[in-house]
């Protein structure tokens, strides 16, 4: 039941018809007793500075999920951002502090990469692959070189957004080899699509899947469908996966805690989740 007391979180971006996160956060909260809920707020690129502002001056406002394509503008509008803003350049993640402030952090990068642990995946010293540097990307391969990744290769579309995040990541992480340029799969024991690629259908492949090793681990930010054509391809040269949502389900107890809540598990979340595709 939404009342006069309710407490509401914005979940701003566009396209909202892939969000899965009201699916996962309403559902807890309501098994929580928690009077607060997650709603989409599909802005529009050309309103988003104007709006985030805006909806943050509400006194029912809770915080704001960030997502595609506002992650990285959002950095201008924040009062105070997080070592991992900083690094990749984006943020997903925003509350209001007593005095007005806007405080950003990110997550996407923490969850992929717990979700990669749990299911047995060797983050310390592996070769990584990460195709798309825009925000989620650039969380994700901050995320694993904090992790201890020995090398990553970033490729994108835009060669300057790979140029400046393998320079973000040189500074912070000095021992770790960061290489440009080239979205060529083999030999890489972690592969990652952090591009839109695969939330329509037709799409292409965001790279050569024939050049898969059997043996990578294969991840996938599309959250559109539960598993994409990348995915399937890759699962069908033998390589263990994770799709688009396992991220969002690991990331979610370090929003809680951001957002002032109480922490769950992934697995709690999972039982409770109404996720429909």
């Amino acid at each position: 039941m939404i009342s006069g007391h309710t407490r509401v979180i914005a979940h701003i971006g566009v396209p909202t018809e892939s969000f899965k996160a009201p699916m996962i956060y309403n559902p807890w909260f309501e098994a929580m007793g928690i009077d607060t809920v997650v709603v989409p707020m599909g802005c529009e690129t050309a309103d988003f500075a104007g709006f985030l502002p805006l909806v943050a001056r509400l006194r029912n406002f809770a915080g704001a999920l960030v997502t595609m394509p506002h992650k990285v503008a959002t950095v201008d509008l924040l009062d105070e951002a997080s070592t991992a803003v900083r690094i990749c350049g984006a943020c997903n993640a925003v509350r209001r502090d007593p005095d007005g402030r806007l405080i950003g952090d990110m997550f996407d990068g923490e969850g992929f990469v717990r979700g990669a642990i749990r299911k047995g995946c060797e983050v310390a010293g592996a070769s990584v692959l990460v195709v798309g540097t825009g925000g989620v990307g650039s969380a994700i391969a901050a995320s694993l070189a904090g992790a201890g990744a020995a090398r990553l290769d970033l490729y994108d579309i835009n060669p300057a957004s790979a140029e400046r995040l393998a320079s973000s990541l040189r500074k912070a992480y000095p021992e770790i080899e960061v290489t440009t340029g080239v979205n060529d799969p083999a030999g890489r024991e972690i592969v990652v699509n952090a591009t839109p690629m695969g939330m329509q259908e037709g799409d292409p492949m965001p790279l050569d899947v024939t050049r898969l090793d059997p043996g990578s681990f294969v991840g996938e930010v599309v959250m559109k469908r539960e598993e994409t054509a990348f995915l399937a391809a890759a699962r069908g040269r033998g390589c263990r996966v994770q799709i688009g949502t396992d991220m969002l389900f690991e990331q979610i107890p370090a929003y809680l805690e951001f957002f002032g809540y109480p922490t769950t598990t992934a697995e709690e979340l999972r039982q409770l989740a109404t996720i429909r595709y």
